[in-house]
């Protein structure tokens, strides 16, 4: 495993050897808005198995994932439009992550079969700029199942660090969580409150007020 600290930015060196290790099926550890990440390319069936098996995930557990822009969360979903694509315009860049219908491309392995996908833009350059060196990326916390979400580099690379071929440090993470919501229906459902308040998400969708 290799180990870099950056901020918001990769040097040309780091940002071809994360992306060749991506396009190989690899894993990195890295920063988003919230908390440390593991992950590796969406797409890849066995970049999500390698997932699972780092933290001991379930099979039955979908597995989040962050794109760079809404181009890339087009490419891994059926349809973002009405009020989803509003939430997303709203609060993208951010701490939203929108569960949508799933593109027929999107392994079963990252899916579990749930025809979905939870996806989010994050608020820090750094992970923007990972996902555009290769694609969308899954994003579930770095830490063993069960285990406590990690805060910084060091407790991810202590829970997961031995499945990962590079681990990125930018500083302590935030505490609060992204807002996930259910937009695969006709009214929004909140599965999980955190950094966006469920008020200024649901007045988007009018069925639901």
């Amino acid at each position: 495993m290799r180990r870099l600290f950056a901020s918001d930015a990769l040097g040309p060196d780091e940002a071809d050897g994360i992306r060749a290790a991506l396009e190989a099926g690899q894993l990195l550890i890295y920063p988003t808005d919230t908390l440390y990440a593991v992950g590796g390319l969406v797409l890849r069936a066995d970049a999500a198995a390698r997932v699972r098996a780092a933290k001991g995930r379930e099979e039955a557990k979908p597995l989040p994932a962050v794109a760079a822009d809404v181009e890339q969360v087009r490419r891994l979903c059926g349809r973002l439009v009405g009020p989803a694509l509003a939430a997303a315009e709203a609060f993208w860049p951010g701490p939203l992550t929108l569960v949508l219908p799933a593109a027929a491309d999107v392994p079963e392995a990252v899916t579990s079969g749930s025809a979905t996908i939870a996806v989010r833009i994050p608020d820090r350059a750094l992970t923007r700029a990972l996902c555009r060196l290769a694609g969308p990326l899954i994003s579930t916390s770095a830490n063993r199942a069960g285990g406590a979400p990690p805060l910084t580099s060091d407790e991810a690379v202590a829970a997961v660090g031995a499945r990962v071929a590079w681990a990125i440090d930018a500083g302590p993470g935030s505490p609060v969580p992204s807002t996930i919501v259910d937009a695969t229906g006709l009214e929004p459902r909140l599965l999980r409150a955190g950094a966006i308040p469920w008020d200024r998400v649901s007045r988007l969708w009018p069925a639901a007020e």
